[in-house]
């Protein structure tokens, strides 16, 4: 699931010799599959231990995962990395903001990842986002946005000629978009 390079490794033995006995180090994902997804590396005492973690063994300590966070750390990477501008730890984790499709996923799940890998991470540049509610019987995503797409007078444009072009092209199943959401100005706008 992760991999940890020797120098990293070497690394966080170093910092954990200074930790209180059989402490290991924890990687986890705050708001995974979401464009917001950031990863994370902290110290995890034995008794912060779940049960439903998943430890995996390295060298004189062990990573431990949330069950929550795991798909989204699957190919994840750190490494300790040195350059002209010091040392520091990176961690590449390729899936945090979507967790990777099965072969057999279904058309909500690739649609839903399609606007999160796709379209969200556009929509982030205007502090907006949008999320599919249901797929009809006649083939209708219907979707909901949020943010500054809300009550944005360019939410037909983005609709019609962004979303929806972009949908039919990938999914024949696909055969419009909706949009739900109240775009008149209100309490529950976005400014």
């Amino acid at each position: 699931m992760i991999s940890i390079s020797e120098s990293a490794q070497s690394h966080f033995a170093k910092l954990l010799a200074d930790q209180a006995e059989k402490t290991n180090i924890r990687v986890f994902v705050v708001n995974p599959g979401t464009s917001q997804a950031e990863c994370g590396v902290s110290y995890c005492p034995e008794d912060a231990v779940e049960a439903s973690d998943i430890r995996l063994p390295f060298n004189g300590f062990d990573a431990v995962v949330d069950s929550e966070s795991a798909p989204f750390l699957e190919q994840a990477e750190i490494d300790f990395v040195t350059d002209k501008m010091g040392t520091q730890l990176t961690l590449k984790a390729p899936n945090a903001k979507a967790r990777k499709l099965s072969d057999d996923a279904s058309l909500q799940e690739r649609v839903q990842h399609m606007l999160e890998t796709e379209v969200n991470p556009q929509l982030a540049n205007h502090g907006g986002q949008v999320s599919l509610v249901e797929i009809t019987a006649e083939g209708l995503a219907v979707l909901q946005f949020g943010g500054g797409c809300n009550g944005c007078s360019m939410i037909d444009v983005t609709l019609k000629e962004g979303i929806e072009k972009e949908m039919i092209a990938k999914f024949e199943e696909i055969s419009g978009v909706v949009d739900i959401t109240d775009h008149n100005p209100g309490e529950h706008s976005y400014y």
